[in-house]
């Protein structure tokens, strides 16, 4: 019996992802054994943080049927407007840069889910346009001045380097798990939470199966979206503030490591096994999904590639994902039509 079930596991994609991170793992060992240390791990842990913070979010628009491309900018914007107000009004307390962050998230978030039920907007369409306005609303009413780390406030400075413990090394340098775990697992137990044992969580996935069905369900779409957007609007506040305490710097206008992450993210949860249509998908998922990306992001050095292969790999894992998710998916018809005849 037991054996069945880990069967089971590895016939899901989330399990050959898994499988494929562990193969992974142990090809860069092998190249190079430097990168096999508790510390690279932690490190991971600490950089990816608010990716996974903000792929949880993105799983509940995933799920719904829709795609959401603007919450890079609600991060940036929910991140920057919180170190600003702190930076002018002097009060350096971790919980109220947080709360600015959220309520600025939670705003954004119902602007999205708005327009997306009255208006009937494709959620990519309406995304691309508020993405663009949110940073214009900020702009407008804050400035887009880079902070850089000289100015930046300590609380977030004190946040980025905080850890939960730390470990000596022979070489007298330290190593610890940083303390950004504590919301990533929060925020990854709601997520799960919600969707497995909450009414809103079953609507969310109900409406990404069919909004006709949903809606005979009885439903209530409107405050379905609402959640969606207005929670994703939240847990991109979170990975705004953790991202900026990260890297103890941020200019919204330019390159940063936020910007230009959101197909990256896309594409993660569906390598996973998050289906793009909507309906389908888990929190373990996202994690595998995204974890596999950013091991292609940050262990390339180790294998003596450039940074330029990563989106040759993210691609090809993308690519093989959907083709066997496509084989499964008609190998259950098969059997289907079999049965019934």
């Amino acid at each position: 019996m037991k054996s069945n079930a880990i069967k089971k596991f590895f016939s899901k994609t989330e399990g050959y992802i898994l499988l494929i991170v562990i193969v992974y793992c142990i090809i860069v060992a092998a190249v190079n054994p430097n990168f096999m240390t508790p510390g690279n791990f932690l490190d991971l842990i600490r950089s990816s943080s608010w990716y996974w913070i903000l792929g949880f979010g993105v799983l509940l628009v995933l799920l719904s049927g829709g795609i959401d491309v603007s919450y890079t900018a609600i991060a940036i914007c929910s991140g920057y407007v919180s170190a600003c107000v702190i930076q002018r009004t002097g009060i350096e307390n971790l919980a109220f840069a947080f709360f600015i962050a959220i309520l600025i998230g939670l705003w954004f978030g119902a602007i999205n889910g708005f327009l997306i039920h009255y208006f009937r907007l494709p959620t990519l369409i309406a995304t691309l346009g508020t993405k663009t306005i949110f940073i214009g609303i900020m702009a407008a009413l804050v400035g887009v001045e880079a902070i850089n780390t000289d100015h930046l406030p300590a609380v977030f400075k004190d946040f980025g380097l905080a850890k939960l413990f730390t470990v000596p090394t022979e070489t007298g340098a330290e190593y610890g798990l940083s303390v950004f775990f504590i919301p990533l697992v929060i925020l990854g137990i709601l997520t799960w939470f919600i969707l497995y044992r909450t009414q809103i969580g079953r609507s969310v996935v109900a409406l990404g199966n069919s909004e006709v069905s949903a809606e005979r369900a009885g439903y209530n779409l409107f405050k379905t979206r609402m959640f969606i957007y207005m929670y994703v609007g939240a847990l991109a506040a979170v990975a705004g503030v953790i991202a900026i305490s990260d890297v103890a710097w941020i200019a919204p206008l330019s390159s940063t490591m936020i910007r230009g992450t959101e197909l990256t993210i896309i594409a993660a949860l569906i390598i996973g096994g998050v289906k793009l249509t909507g309906g389908e998908g888990t929190v373990f998922a996202s994690i595998i999904g995204l974890l596999l990306v950013r091991l292609f992001e940050t262990t390339l050095i180790f294998l003596g590639l450039t940074s330029s292969w990563q989106n040759f790999f993210t691609g090809l894992v993308f690519v093989a994902s959907l083709s066997v998710t496509s084989l499964q998916r008609a190998r259950k018809r098969r059997r289907m039509l079999l049965f019934e005849e």
